[in-house]
């Protein structure tokens, strides 16, 4: 099948590549006077002038979603005003606002035509798997900052809504292929060939019932990840050698199989050094080959001219890397979703299912470790290393960088090899294997059940009630459950008698929103008090209040304050992992009782057993070293998860000057979180008595590592700005641009305890568009820059790089033949970046883009 779709992509590159259009693709869009009267719902979860919005929001048309120089819509949100992207794969990238991003974004929502879509396990989306192509993408609404009080959910840093088009007033068959190339001038890879193929058909049969059916494929090489940075320079600096490729503890951040729990320290020689298995890089481990499918299928049926009902059944087929604590390779990762809905001016329910099949995926950190140790065990490699080392010294008169060289050879005798058939027979076997401390396969089955009713007040007690009361009546209800088939791996049941049986994690919530124009519309006053009751957690309430000053219809002034609340992901709750000696899991007491009160710091561990070494490398005993040193031990002092909560308030200005050629936007925010929820790794002695218990933590073998999720002991607090800028030349150019600030204000405690803000204090873009310059002839030129910030994860600690990327590109319309040609890069410099530590480098990706309208 992949060679067939390559066979086609290379045909279709022999022609030119092709751009997104929708069923009126054949009409000249001109560029209009600009409008503050663009209708958004996602806001206030009713229609509303986006001048009256209580919150940001960012509305972006169906129209600046064909011109953006990207290579999708998706592609496209990075350059909308507050949104960071983060791009952990080719097919996949995470869209993220106002910080604590991570490539498991569970602090921001994604929905498509108002149904959440995230993979259930992950608690977040893989990018737009499960989303619209660009061929029925109508609009995007994206909300920066908190939403809890209206959606509740992960709606705490902000949320984005994917407004599909309507096949009663959008029909037609509309086909699109994509083609490009990317790879250029990388050391790790030859060019490769970009491929997507999508159709759209939508038609509606009299004047009730219509359908739509829309289908993409996607096959490419995906970016590689090679970062061979040692995270761990400083290991033997007392033995007087220094970090990099000589580094008998060499950890390269791309690199697997060397982390810190497969590490040792051996007396050798008199000295103590911090000793690593030799590992794979990711590439050897990693199928970066990229074959994603999706499909969806819409049938929709009125009752009456305002009244619809619509069945929706949306399916995904992925292959590609994900990445979250760990790297993985996706692979036949299936996600699908049955989604219901009723709808009018007075009420709408909506009800959907999502089921998760993570397939053949596995894990590319276990796979490298497992490779290690499927040929020889730890001990037993250990055991080699210390005898050739003490052999190269004592017979071959080798001096310690030679014998420690000479020590890994000879323990490395006899290891797989990447790129020989048995090291790929080896890698496909431990793919298989459900057991991260013995294979590295990921195995969920899991399902997200959701139901949901709002009904429209005031509506319902006179259709001119608000006309004439000038008050507006909400209110909605919701539940969602997480029903998932525990694998004995990745998750099991802590409270049943057989842990396989199936695990369930729900909320119910609800909300009444009500709101009032005052002075003639001149001042809008609204307030949302939103209830939600999690299985494990006690009732939390989230108020939003806010008003609007709308002195004209060319300018208007927000203000707002809200609450939001989170209860922790299924993967927070309940993950049960074991992954290369490290036990990952779950905050809530059902799943760690026991360990809290036991545990000390990894961080202080790491500290007392760095002087240890440095103690006695120095001339003192074991002994000695250790007593003098244990006071660097700290008890820990984090316990169980409890929700996490924000409180957050936003002042914004929309302006039109100029005869409404130029808008302006901008906001203010200021956060104070409470409870953030992160993780903290601490060991657990295989002893409670006391004066034992640093000789257990000096030992490696004496001790249980695990990683849990809990609750920051500080407050944490962000605030931020941004200001978008749009100008009209004439009636073929227009200028716009952005810039956003985000700042964390948190005191360290310097515990480990990751707040991972992750986020560049300044984020900005600019571009040049025009439109209809010669006929149909358009361009857009886009240059977005980001600062250098800090990224903290599990896999990797670290300054981002900053960097600048140019995009570009170039469009015709042949309006007689219903074809448009579009032909685009991205980062067309081809400079390579990093858009976070530990993930790939991004490079040139240079593609044409084809779109035909049938009919």
């Amino acid at each position: 099948m992949k060679k067939n779709h390559q066979i086609i992509a290379l045909l279709s590159c022999s022609s030119l590549f092709a751009q997104t259009k929708v069923s009126d693709s054949v009409k000249v869009d001109t560029l209009a006077v600009q409008s503050l009267e663009e209708v958004v719902v996602s806001a206030s979860r009713i229609k509303e002038s986006i001048l009256k919005s209580p919150v940001t929001i960012e509305n972006i048309s169906n129209k600046q979603l064909r011109n953006t120089a990207a290579l999708s819509f998706f592609d496209g949100l990075e350059n909308i005003k507050g949104v960071q992207m983060l791009t952990p794969s080719l097919g996949f990238k995470i869209i993220n606002t106002r910080g604590f991003a991570n490539t498991t974004n569970v602090r921001f929502t994604q929905m498509v035509d108002g149904f959440d879509n995230q993979a259930p396990h992950i608690g977040a989306p893989i990018g737009n798997a499960l989303g619209p192509t660009d061929l029925d993408i109508e609009r995007v609404e994206i909300i920066p900052g908190t939403t809890s009080a209206l959606y509740g959910l992960n709606a705490i840093n902000g949320l984005a809504n994917f407004v599909t088009k309507d096949p009663f007033t959008s029909t037609g068959i509309i086909i699109q292929q994509k083609t490009g190339m990317n790879h250029l001038g990388d050391t790790n890879s030859d060019v490769r060939l970009f491929n997507e193929s999508v159709f759209r058909v939508a038609e509606k049969i009299g004047s009730r019932f219509a359908f739509k059916i829309n289908f993409s494929y996607t096959s490419g090489n995906d970016w590689i990840a090679d970062d061979r940075t040692d995270l761990n320079p400083n290991a033997n600096l007392g033995v007087g050698i220094g970090g990099g490729i000589n580094n008998p503890a060499y950890d390269a951040v791309n690199g697997y199989g060397n982390e810190s729990s497969n590490r040792r320290t051996l007396t050798l020689g008199g000295s103590r050094y911090v000793i690593a298995r030799t590992g794979y890089n990711e590439k050897d481990v990693a199928n970066y080959d990229i074959q994603n499918v999706k499909g969806d299928i819409g049938l929709y049926y009125k009752f009456s001219p305002k009244t619809t009902i619509s069945y929706t059944y949306r399916f995904a087929d992925l292959d590609n890397v994900y990445q979250r604590a760990n790297r993985f390779t996706l692979k036949d990762y299936v996600l699908q979703q049955h989604a219901f809905e009723v709808k009018n001016e007075i009420f709408q329910i909506r009800a959907f299912a999502t089921s998760e099949d993570t397939g053949k995926s596995y894990n590319l950190r276990s796979a490298a470790e497992n490779l290690d140790r499927r040929f020889k065990s730890d001990t037993n490699w250990y055991s080699d290393f210390t005898s050739a080392f003490n052999n190269a010294i004592a017979q071959q008169g080798m001096n310690v960088q030679q014998a420690l060289a000479a020590a890994r050879s000879s323990a490395d005798l006899g290891r797989l090899q990447p790129g020989t058939p048995e090291f790929q027979q080896a890698l496909n076997q431990l793919a298989a294997v459900n057991n991260w401390d013995e294979g590295a396969a990921l195995r969920v089955e899991d399902w997200l059940i959701h139901g949901e009713g709002q009904v429209n007040i005031s509506k319902t007690i006179s259709p001119d009630f608000e006309s004439n009361t000038g008050l507006q009546l909400l209110a909605g209800v919701d539940y969602q459950s997480y029903i998932i088939k525990p694998d004995g791996n990745y998750f099991i049941n802590p409270t049943a008698a057989d842990p396989y049986s199936s695990l369930t994690y729900g909320k119910t919530g609800g909300f009444v929103q009500a709101g009032k124009n005052l002075f003639d519309g001149l001042l809008k006053l609204s307030a949302t008090m939103r209830v939600d009751k999690n299985d494990y957690f006690n009732m939390k309430y989230n108020p939003r209040f806010a008003a609007v000053l709308t002195p004209s219809n060319r300018q208007s002034i927000r203000f707002s304050f809200q609450s939001g609340s989170r209860f922790p992901s299924i993967f927070e709750a309940f993950s049960n992992v074991n992954s290369g000696g490290v036990r990952r899991v779950g905050g809530l007491r059902v799943m760690s009782d026991g360990v809290f009160e036991n545990g000390y710091l990894r961080s202080s561990i790491d500290r007392f057993q760095a002087a240890v070494t440095a103690d006695f490398n120095s001339g003192s005993t074991l002994d000695e070293a250790i007593q003098n040193n244990r006071g660097l031990l700290q008890k820990n002092t984090y316990t169980y998860l409890k929700p996490e909560k924000i409180n957050s308030f936003e002042v914004g200005y929309k302006g039109l000057f100029f005869n409404r050629t130029l808008k302006v936007d901008a906001d203010f925010y200021f956060n104070r979180y409470n409870n953030f929820i992160a993780q903290i790794e601490m060991n657990v002695p295989h002893t409670t008595v006391a004066e034992s218990i640093p000789y257990y933590l000096n030992d490696r073998t004496l001790q249980d590592r695990y990683r849990i999720y809990t609750n920051s002991q500080s407050v944490v607090y962000n605030y931020g700005s941004s200001l978008g800028i749009s100008y009209i030349l004439n009636s073929k150019y227009s200028i716009t641009g952005n810039v956003s600030y985000a700042k964390l204000s948190r005191t360290d405690n310097g515990d480990g305890f990751e707040d991972g803000f992750n986020t560049p204090e300044w984020i900005g873009n600019i571009s040049f568009l025009g439109e209809n310059v010669w006929k149909t002839l358009g361009f857009n030129v886009t240059y977005k820059r980001q600062n250098s910030f800090y990224w903290r994860s599990f896999l990797v600690n670290g300054d981002v790089k900053p960097y600048g990327v140019l995009d570009a590109q170039i469009s015709y319309s042949f309006e007689k033949s219903r074809l448009e040609i579009k032909v685009g890069a991205t980062n067309l410099t081809n400079k390579y970046y990093n858009s976070f530590l530990g993930g790939p480098a991004v490079g040139g990706l240079y593609y044409t883009m084809l779109t035909y309208q049938l009919q």
